[in-house]
């Protein structure tokens, strides 16, 4: 068969492991066209057993040409509390047993110690994350980080520390693995006002993963009410319904060199979910597809 380059990127989207069946959820939207698939945990395992999942998932696949992209792991491993150990008991397992999955890459945040400005999480984030990236290099896995901030900026925050250029260049500076990058998406760069086209130049060879997900800057309500006042100023959308242009998107990782996978983060846009999430994601794929050059691939166009 020959390889369809359109294919080097692949568009499809997240699912959530902790579900009672993950596996019936993937079967379930595959029809949709998705090309690949990341499932991830929000913070511990729960009582998954990750070879069995696995083999679920491989199942559920059967002989469509969709690829696992990713694992993902969403939780804060740089503190000490239960829950905190339990995330970072997670990414251990996880890193073990990506193979499994047919996937050689684990995404999430990295953590951050919890109300201190983001320096002073350095310290901790070398000690956990040089281990890791060890364990994970030894096994041929890739570790891509987030640039989420869940709502937390330089001074303080409760989860993680890789939402900002400026933090990028102090975290590779610890830390410079080459099985280290980012799980980049526009939309955590427009929240804080960011042009997020330039990134993709400079940051290229530490984009191992990207999430599609957009947000819609509301500059009229910037204008009357500033970025402090009662109306929200930015929203984080489903792509097709934002301000990125994610033909200029793809056409720049293109040229960057970029190959994988863009997945789709729902559950955040405020019309497309709920009852309208599996609309608004199947719209995200089909105008995905198309910024990409379309869903199909002529080998011989005459």
């Amino acid at each position: 068969m020959t390889p369809n380059p359109l294919l080097d990127i692949r568009i499809g989207t997240m699912v959530r492991a902790n579900l009672d069946d993950p596996a019936a959820y993937i079967k379930a939207i595959l029809p949709l066209g998705f090309e690949s698939i990341q499932p991830f945990f929000w913070q511990t395992l729960g009582d998954k057993d990750l070879p069995r999942l696995a083999g679920q998932i491989r199942d559920a696949i059967g002989d469509a040409d969709v690829i696992v992209s990713s694992l993902g792991v969403f939780g804060n491993p740089l503190e000490s509390g239960d829950v905190d150990q339990g995330v970072l008991k997670a990414w251990e397992t996880v890193i073990d047993n990506a193979h499994l999955f047919g996937t050689s890459m684990v995404s999430g945040f990295t953590g951050r110690i919890r109300g201190k400005p983001l320096p002073d999480s350095l310290p901790r984030f070398r000690e956990v994350w040089g281990k890791l990236a060890k364990r994970a290099a030894d096994k041929g896995v890739r570790i891509a980080f987030e640039n989420c901030a869940m709502d937390g900026n330089w001074a303080s925050g409760d989860w993680n520390i890789a939402h900002n250029p400026d933090a990028w260049e102090l975290m590779f500076n610890e830390l410079p693995d080459e099985n280290l990058g980012l799980e980049w998406e526009p939309c955590h760069q427009l929240v804080y006002l960011i042009d997020p086209m330039p990134q993709i130049r400079k940051w290229a060879p530490r984009i191992f993963h990207v999430h599609g997900k957009d947000a819609t800057v509301r500059w009229d309500v910037i204008r009357e009410h500033g970025v402090f006042g009662r109306l929200p100023f930015v929203q984080m959308r489903t792509p097709g319904f934002g301000d990125s242009d994610w033909t200029r998107v793809i056409s720049e990782l293109r040229l960057a060199g970029y190959k994988g996978a863009i997945d789709i983060e729902g559950w955040h846009d405020p019309v497309y979910r709920g009852d309208l999430e599996v609309t608004g994601q199947a719209r995200a794929l089909d105008y995905l597809k198309q910024c990409r050059g379309g869903a199909s691939y002529l080998p011989n166009p005459v």
